[in-house]
């Protein structure tokens, strides 16, 4: 039988409620392997204990309802420490926010509490969400458990590190411009970035507040799907929060129309990871779903028009993160002096470069200039992609132009960093949700490294890519 704390939720479930396992061996598996490598891998800041209650009441849970239990219950996951969970700390990896530990749950956690999941601790990330390697957070980089001497991606670099080194069954990341599906790429898994509104952000840290989304990073498309069924819908904590019936259902036809805008490939991807794509473009269209060619002139903008829109809101959002109302605080000799220490000493180095950048874009005499314009682009960019999802189900791209990189190899290159973005996020800047699923590997240096396919869908579209992702999946 495969180890506990290798299955899938699907797996573990159904090993649940036959009673092969027990809710306490399943979290004992995952904990006891958490504790091991973490130290190695650095992708928990914080392993919570085993909460007695929760664990009991799950197995309960479990007995009495059987097959009628959420399949979420008695699953051990892990949480991105930017997610509030009641009584428990959550720092955004910023020293800043070191000693904050939450008042209230997120509206996901209530969620997932109320299906019976239950958390094995807070996953390390670049802070405030701000980077693609993991290597930002205050509290040490995140190690791929792959490739040790590559990044696992990020901003949700520990999730998916914990996922990939089975240190959990399953994790929650949030996704500001590739946060999820990049990392999920890099260390070979699946990743959900939910359509925008389609999951509360009550009780997530923010970075961009209209580019965020909480979503899950799993070892299959039907964990994925499972925890994002689980975590969906209205909440009057968050006005952005949508309705069903807002945009029209999307039926899954059997056979999917595959857009692809090859104009945009032709630059800055890794040649192999090019031919791998092409590979399992072709092993999909043998299975009968069709592929497209399809142009998207304004993509070659969104990179930029990202890199403008995510710092304005990111200064906005750290405002308030003054050493006075809130966060790390220390006193010099004047009142100025007390704001510039703060954040000075409070922020790491790429957080005060994005706060910068988004203060200078929103200044008088310069918001015309950049802003606006970006928000122009936005707008056109979603014009674009319902025009062509007239025509096609799904737009794919590779969700990286690269593999996992070496540790260092662009830290001291932001712009190189920002690269890493270039795929995923126009489905964050028009709202769309987006999946990104393992498509092969491709070899460094003697070790093979995983790659994944990117599909984004029209909004609320999310079944639409669970169809596709399955495809893929029975592809490789």
């Amino acid at each position: 039988m495969t180890k506990p704390n290798e299955m899938t939720i699907v797996e573990a479930a159904r090993a649940l409620r036959a009673r092969e396992i027990s809710v306490r061996e399943l979290w004992d598996a995952c904990a006891a392997v958490a504790a091991k490598r973490n130290p190695e891998l650095n992708a928990y800041l914080e392993l919570f204990p085993a909460d007695e209650a929760a664990i009991s009441t799950a197995q309960k849970r479990i007995d009495s309802e059987g097959n009628a239990a959420p399949m979420l219950c008695g699953i051990p996951l892990a949480m991105k420490d930017n997610i509030l969970i009641e009584g428990k700390i959550a720092s955004a990896a910023s020293k800043m926010l070191e000693n904050y530990r939450a008042t209230y749950d997120a509206t996901v956690v209530t969620k997932l509490k109320d299906a019976g999941a239950l958390f094995l601790g807070r996953t390390n990330m670049d802070e405030f969400a701000m980077g693609s390697s993991t290597e930002h957070s205050a509290f040490g980089k995140t190690l791929n458990p792959i490739d040790t001497a590559r990044v696992p991606g990020g901003s949700s670099g520990g999730s998916a590190a914990a996922v990939a080194a089975h240190l959990c069954v399953a994790a929650l990341g949030t996704d500001t411009g590739g946060s999820i599906r990049q990392p999920a790429a890099l260390c070979g898994l699946v990743g959900l970035k939910p359509t925008y509104g389609a999951v509360s952000r009550s009780g997530l840290i923010a970075m961009g507040s209209s580019l965020d989304q909480a979503g899950p990073l799993a070892k299959c498309v039907d964990d994925a799907r499972i925890i994002f069924e689980t975590i969906r819908g209205r909440d009057p904590l968050d006005s952005t929060t949508l309705s069903d019936d807002l945009y029209p259902a999307r039926d899954v036809s059997e056979k999917v129309r595959i857009g692809i805008p090859r104009h945009l490939l032709t630059q800055g991807v890794d040649a192999d990871l090019l031919v791998t794509f092409d590979a399992m473009l072709k092993k999909i269209e043998a299975e009968g779903h069709s592929v497209v060619d399809i142009e998207l002139p304004t993509s070659s903008y969104a990179l930029a028009a990202y890199y403008i829109v995510m710092p304005a809101e990111v200064s906005t959002n750290l405002a308030r993160l003054d050493g006075m109302r809130y966060g790390y605080s220390v006193r010099g000799e004047t009142l100025l002096e007390d704001y510039v220490r703060a954040r000075t000493e409070g922020f790491g180095a790429e957080t005060r470069r994005r706060i910068l950048l988004g203060t200078f874009v929103l200044s008088s005499g310069y918001i015309d200039a950049y802003y606006h314009k970006a928000e122009a682009a936005r707008a056109v960019l979603r014009k674009e992609y319902d025009k062509a999802f007239e025509n096609v189900d799904v737009i794919a791209f590779p969700t990286t132009p690269s593999p996992a990189f070496k540790f260092g190899e662009k830290t001291d290159d932001p712009v190189a960093m920002y690269l890493e973005d270039v795929f995923t996020i126009t489905a964050n800047l028009t709202g769309m949700p987006a999946l990104s699923v393992p498509m092969g590997q491709v070899k460094r240096e003697g070790k093979q490294l995983p790659v994944g396919i990117h599909f984004t869908a029209p909004h609320q579209a999310e079944n639409v890519l669970f169809s596709i992702g399955k495809a893929v999946e029975g592809s490789e």
